[in-house]
This record gives C-alpha cells, structure tokens and sequence, in this order.
C-alpha cells in the first residue's frame, strides 16, 4: 500500500542553533522527492527526523493521516539506506538482509522467501551466502538496499548512500535505484549535494538553504524556470547577467534586445542563460566578444568569452566541432526569451 508523507511546520533547535526553520513539506505516495542543497543546509537533519532518529523541536509529521513524530523509529515501518553501508561483517548476505525481519519475529519460512525475493531485486539472487567482505562497494550498497525493501516499508529513507563510490559506478547505480523505486512503487524521500543525482533520481526536488526551503518542483522546472537565483546556480552552470529591463523587454549587455517570458518578477537579482543555451558564432568583424578560454570535454566543449566587460559561458554540444582558440572574435546569441531570477530572502515568501 503507497502511503503519503506530510510535515508541518517542522522546527529543529540544536541548542541555541535553529536547523530546521518551519519546514512544510507534502510528498505523495509513490514519489521519490530529493532533498537537495548545501552541507549544512539541513537535509540531512530533515531525513533523521523524518526517521525518527532525531526528535523535532516543534512542528509534527504525518503518514497518511497518522500522525507519527512522537511514533519510536522502529515502529514506523521505514526503510533506511545510508551513506556508509553498516552491514554486519560475519554475517551472510541473507543473513544481513533478514535482520530487521528476524528482529519484528517473522516467520522463518516467510523470512527466507522475502530475502530471496529482495536479493533477486536487486540483482544479488546468487550471493546469498557471501560475506560483504568478498562484495564490490556497488554490491555492498545494493545489499544495504535489499535490507531496506525487505520489511516492506511505507517509506524509504535515503542519505547521500552513492557518495562513497565512484563515478561510473554512481551513475549505473542510480539508475538501477530510480528502476527499483519505480517498479515498486514506495514513496521516497533521497538526500543528496549531487545536482546531476537529484535530476536523474527525484520526480520532485526540494533545494534546501540554511534550514528553509528555498522552493521545490519537477527537476525540468527547476532547471529551465527557477524562480531563485539560489536554485539556478546551485542546479548546474548558469550564466546570472545583470540587464537593462525595459516593460517587457531585456537589454543585454553586449547590445541585444530580448522579449521576457516572467516580467512581473519582483526583487529582480538579473536573467538566466544556461550555458548549453547561449551559443557562439565565430566573426571576422562586428563581435560581442573574445573566447578567453576553452576546454575540451569530450561531448561538449566549454567557452569562456570576454563581452562587455565580463565573461560569459558557453557550451557547444558535439565532440567533434573545430574548438574556437583564444582570442578568436565571435557573437553571442541569446534564446529567444529570457528567464528573471528573484533574490531568495530568508524567512520570506518562497515559492
């Protein structure tokens, strides 16, 4: 049974440090929401409270209409999944993934056919009887995730828990988690720092600062539309250019005019331009600037161009283009329609 998460009003003090500032948080069942920000900005915080191992200062949280903040964490019938995999070293990988089950006195025979079934999900049917020492890092992690799924859980925690691997092993995990978490359909709440893993993962993202919510949607809004310069920078590379706004119109720095798809923003902090969205076009004459720099990255290369007095960043998809060399002339040319970005206030409205 899918169950929504709901919290109110959710404080934290640790002494006289306020962590948490009143978070309001709805997640519906069967989403995987990603928490999303800085160290220190409180998700982690947020995740253990929700876990219960962490006891809110004010505030409450509901599963369903259940309140559950003042419930014991191993009653609440959550799945935990950690940074550091926290397996028992002589134990057997089944015997790993049937403690929580061993520990609510589950039936034996009913304990062996849901760790073969949770091993089988997460492609670990043949490993039963290793020990986590003789196990890859990506294997660990897949067995900390079979103990999570094996009670049945309401809910699955997850705290930053692809961190300690590396590169190529963090994205083909991922993936995997994203299948798993879709085909079993339980509502999820993930941290991260990781903007790249908070895209790829979360049907929703909550960007976090300083213990406030700074604002949340579907990652394709966030990155294309934020409404906070906060959330543009912190969501990937964005160029924030401060610009002549004329009604509905936007003057840019090296000279072109561009119509704005969001003029009635307030405490206006300048217009967005992704990288990937402003693009460069080699001149002999009449240019807006200079590459300054470039740097080759396989399918795309980087550009940094002097325009105006400032420098501006490019990408240019496709590998296999010529590379502009520094100190060659070009234009910029802007997307048809500008995004104004809001200064995030803290204690403010946020969106």
């Amino acid at each position: 049974m899918r169950a929504s998460l709901s919290i109110r009003q959710l404080t934290k003090h640790f002494g006289t440090n306020l962590v948490l500032k009143g978070i309001d948080l709805d997640i519906p069942a069967g989403h995987l929401v990603v928490l999303l920000g800085p160290s220190g900005c409180g998700k982690t915080t947020l995740l253990r409270t929700i876990a219960g191992i962490s006891d809110p200062s004010t505030g409450g949280i509901w599963l369903d209409e259940k309140r559950i903040d003042d419930v014991a964490p191993e009653k609440r019938n959550f799945g935990l999944v950690f940074q550091t995999y926290a397996l028992f070293p002589h134990l057997s990988v089944a015997r790993n993934v049937a403690f929580g089950l061993e520990m609510r006195r589950v039936a034996r025979a009913e304990i062996d056919r849901r760790v073969a079934a949770a091993l089988q999900t997460v492609g670990l049917g043949d490993y039963a009887d290793r020990l986590p020492k003789q196990l890859s890092g990506g294997q660990q992690q897949r067995v900390a995730v079979a103990r999570a799924i094996v009670i049945e859980p309401d809910v699955l925690l997850f705290d930053e828990p692809l961190s300690n691997l590396d590169a190529k092993l963090r994205d083909s995990l991922r993936e995997d988690l994203r299948a798993l978490q879709r085909k079993l359909g339980i509502t999820s709440v993930y941290v991260t720092h990781d903007q790249s893993e908070a895209m790829a993962l979360g049907d929703e993202i909550v960007v976090m600062k300083e213990g406030e919510i700074v604002e949340r949607g579907a990652p394709i809004d966030l990155y294309r539309r934020p409404t906070y310069r906060f959330t543009a920078e912190f969501l990937g590379m964005t160029n924030v250019i401060e610009a002549q706004i004329d009604q509905n119109r936007c003057l840019l720095p090296w000279g072109d005019m561009r119509p704005l798809e969001n003029p009635d923003t307030i405490d206006v902090e300048g217009v967005a331009i992704r990288p990937e969205d402003l693009l460069v076009e080699p001149v002999e004459s009449q240019e807006h600037g200079v590459i300054e720099q470039s740097m080759f990255m396989g399918a795309a290369t980087h550009y940094w161009i002097a325009a105006a007095g400032q420098t501006f960043r490019s990408i240019a998809s496709g590998g296999g283009s010529a590379i502009l060399p520094k100190g060659q002339k070009v234009r910029l040319v802007a997307p048809p329609q500008l995004h104004l970005l809001r200064t995030f206030i803290s204690g403010g409205e946020a969106a």
